[in-house]
């Protein structure tokens, strides 16, 4: 049976255990020892990094439904006063990955005492969400191929919403995203004698103006951010004659991000071009958009009216992002949103904590999705 006094208490010990993506080996370590417990068929580790997969085998052919969560934490100096606050200095579990984590732990002890009917469940606690490449190392390891699943399902939790409620919808549910560094490269010169130089000063000015016009020309939502500009360096006496210009592209569609991206090197290109400047390109936080199935949706949605969860078919997409999109390209299936609170600190901020009532609530609705797709056997 699941403890969630236990879940409780295990999610509040990886709360004090952060690790940046990438470097979650202990974390894996503490969810492998869990997960063994709960006697999957079988355990993949390694996965992407540190990534694993519980595998729970039904009696008899059928679909294989994969529920993902997360591992890792971010580089933020946790506030509060609370006795499971993190550990490690400038590092905390900011955007509930923890709470993500236990709900996951709860499905696998469920597995434990039901197992599918049909087909297989197989549970993915995914390394490196938070810079965009943990998703797409797992999909591409040859040791994850065998488990391609036919269902993907996943939840985040969202403040400022009401706390225990379901949002989501079918289409995109959270924007794709991408960074984009732009390096313009001329020639420097003596600052008495600037026109000897080939400065970027120019085109850096010019495509500060216009790269964040560019969603006008789209009818879907489109933004541009400027998160960072750096000319030539700190000295009086140099003409600069490099600059670095840094922006997040993000939009409603993964088909108009890669219009936003040609536009942004055509622009940049061309006001390179006109100053007599070399021009490069960089790509960071790639995510694709998590883009919902209507069978997804529908099965959430049936979920949460069989549980008596308050759902919501939301108008619009999130436009924060996440990697869960390199699944749902592949499979059917659906993201979905879990209120954390009306009045609750925002995803990322220093002082939010996961709330553990949301631990029963994401449980329940996950193990109604797999009972539909899947079956449960009887407990025992």
């Amino acid at each position: 049976m699941t403890d969630l006094n236990d879940l409780t208490r295990i999610r509040r010990e990886l709360h004090r255990h952060p690790e940046l993506s990438g470097q979650e080996q202990a974390t894996a370590e503490r969810i492998r020892s869990l997960l063994e417990a709960c006697t999957p068929d079988r355990l993949v580790t390694g996965l992407g990094g540190a990534g694993l997969l519980a595998v729970f085998d039904g009696g008899s052919d059928g679909p294989t439904t994969l529920i993902r969560c997360e591992l890792d934490a971010l580089p933020i100096h946790e506030r509060g006063d609370h006795e499971h606050r993190s550990a490690i200095p400038g590092c905390a579990h900011a955007c509930g990955h923890d709470g993500h984590m236990s709900i996951i732990l709860g499905l696998a002890q469920t597995l434990r005492e039901q197992r599918p009917q049909q087909g297989r469940v197989v549970l993915l606690f995914q390394p490196a969400e938070e810079d965009g490449q943990g998703a797409r190392r797992v999909f591409h390891d040859p040791r994850f191929a065998p488990y391609k699943p036919d269902f993907a399902f996943a939840l985040h939790n969202v403040p400022g919403l009401p706390l225990g409620e379901v949002f989501t919808r079918p289409g995109s549910f959270n924007c794709a995203s991408k960074g984009m560094i732009i390096r313009l490269t001329g020639k420097t010169s003596h600052a008495a004698h600037p026109e000897d130089g080939i400065s970027p000063a120019p085109a850096l000015a010019r495509l500060m103006q216009t790269l964040p016009t560019l969603p006008r020309q789209f009818t879907e939502s489109a933004w541009v951010t400027l998160v960072h500009a750096r000319l030539g360096e700190k000295s009086f006496g140099t003409a600069p004659g490099e600059a670095v210009l840094m922006a997040t592209l993000r939009s409603e569609t993964n088909e108009v991000m890669s219009a936003l991206s040609d536009r942004a090197c055509t622009l940049a290109r061309e006001a390179a071009a006109e100053a007599g400047l070399d021009v490069t390109f960089e790509w960071e936080d790639d995510f694709l958009a998590s883009v919902n199935g209507q069978t997804g949706f529908d099965h959430v949605a049936e979920a949460c009216l069989e549980i008596g969860v308050p759902f919501h078919r939301m108008p619009e997409g999130f436009r924060w992002s996440e990697d869960f999109g390199v699944f749902t390209q592949h499979a059917e299936g659906a993201m979905f949103g879990l209120g954390a609170g009306n009045i609750h600190p925002q995803l990322h901020n220093p002082d939010y904590d996961f709330p553990d009532a949301l631990i029963p609530v994401g449980l329940d609705v996950f193990r109604i999705i797999i009972r539909r797709i899947n079956g449960l056997s009887a407990s025992g």
